[in-house]
């Protein structure tokens, strides 16, 4: 055992103690290795599903509810129809300059690919268009920007799962092509590289089996996902991060009644009475806000291991002695569970509670930012580019103020909060 593994080991043990000797006591956030750093600015770059603003924001999403203290801000620069050499926003050495380098990242992903290999069979005079031309942008990217941590994208992909191909072999597979290629430049550099395109895949054959209609609408035009797809390729960037699972952990024996364990939490005020148990916690993130009544976002949570691999909020509690409890949070219902349910765990992360509609406001002030980025940038900053308005400046930057201010309202927005818990025995 590695010197770092006897000290984590000695600590955990002296936590346990003092939470199983005191009671209500604080555990860190649990060890991590997460790509992200505090200070961090990532750009997002790509095409139109990049445009989409929809795994983007579900990856800013986590960040900012899994990790409410640290400062990284994010930048979606993807542009409908861009390939390499650029495309409506611009040849791709105008887009880099604007869209990319002005914002001196840290981090940088890439999505390219999807228009590039033209919609048909494979092109060799178009896959060398590709990859000269990505080349081109890792150079003018490093040159301009020494440091940047790069994140190569696999092309997303084509949906030849739930319709028959159009020719011979199917487009995705001249996408995995791509892909493979952009996963030996990324080995020949040094470079994270995600594959976004197998677990969206696999997300469809499986939802293919269980629901042919609806796995039709994952990728209802074949090409840009829906919010479900997204979220999927969101999981496979955060899990190319190494993005922790964790929301909170706490077990408790009932019988005490005591705390046993707690991660990335407060557990405080423990009692008993003639109904149940109450305590007040103060989880140090939030749970992913996931809109289950959307129905692409159901299936394919159903179809992959996004909530196993990035969504766990667990209450486990042991030594009871009814055989079902009703949980209750702020006075709010949360659900009815049986001893065995609670012995072995139940995940929050999957319940309607008071911390999953803290994260859904959070949501929407993602959404609000991004969209004040948008209409200053796609509606005023690249069309007016040049023109003679002498308020044109003040008004870009004022906008950027304006999407500081929501940034910030974020901010607070995020920040860990207590809750009254109650288990109470039917």
């Amino acid at each position: 055992m590695k010197l770092w593994q006897r000290w984590t080991r000695l600590i955990a043990a002296f936590v346990g103690l003092v939470v199983a000797g005191q009671g209500a006591r604080v555990c860190g956030q649990a060890p991590s290795r997460f790509y992200l750093k505090n200070g961090d600015r990532v750009v997002f770059y790509g095409d139109s599903i990049t445009d989409q603003r929809l795994y983007t924001t579900f990856v800013e999403d986590y960040v900012v509810t899994r990790f409410p203290d640290l400062n990284v801000t994010f930048v979606h620069s993807g542009w409908g129809g861009d390939r390499v050499t650029g495309g409506g926003g611009g040849p791709i050495d105008v887009r880099l300059r604007r869209d990319v380098i002005a914002y001196k990242p840290t981090v940088m992903t890439i999505m390219l690919g999807m228009n590039d290999a033209g919609y048909r069979a494979f092109d060799r005079a178009l896959f060398d268009t590709y990859s000269q031309g990505y080349e081109h942008i890792l150079d003018t990217v490093r040159s301009a920007l020494p440091g940047i941590r790069l994140t190569l994208i696999q092309p997303s992909p084509y949906d030849d799962v739930t319709r028959p191909p159009n020719f011979e072999g199917g487009y995705n597979a001249v996408l995995i092509r791509y892909g493979e290629w952009v996963k030996e430049l990324g080995e020949r550099g040094h470079l994270l590289v995600v594959d976004m395109n197998s677990p969206l895949v696999r997300t469809l054959e499986c939802a293919e089996k269980s629901d042919p209609d609806g796995a039709k609408q994952i990728l209802p035009d074949r090409v840009h996902p829906r919010a479900g797809g997204h979220l999927v390729m969101a999981e496979a960037l955060l899990k190319g991060w190494e993005a922790p699972a964790l929301v909170s952990w706490v077990a408790m024996d009932a019988a005490g009644p005591r705390l046993v364990s707690a991660q990335n939490t407060r557990v405080s005020d423990l009692q008993a009475d003639d109904q149940g148990w109450s305590w007040t916690q103060s989880d140090r993130a939030l749970p992913m806000p996931l809109d289950m009544a959307d129905p692409t976002v159901k299936l394919a949570l159903q179809c992959s291991d996004f909530v196993q691999a990035l969504d766990q909020e667990t209450l486990k509690i042991t030594g009871l002695k009814g055989e079902r409890y009703k949980l209750q949070i702020d006075g709010e219902p949360v659900g009815e569970f049986t001893r065995q349910r609670l012995e072995e765990g139940v995940n929050l992360a999957t319940f309607s509670t008071p911390m999953e509609k803290q994260a859904a406001s959070v949501h929407a002030l993602t959404v609000k930012h991004n969209d004040i980025h948008f209409a200053c940038w796609r509606n005023l900053q690249v069309p007016l580019a040049g023109e003679p308005l002498p308020h044109l400046g003040r008004a870009l930057d004022d906008l950027d103020r304006l999407e500081n201010d929501v940034i910030e309202e974020r901010r607070g927005a995020a920040a860990p909060r207590p809750h009254h818990y109650q288990l109470i025995a039917e």
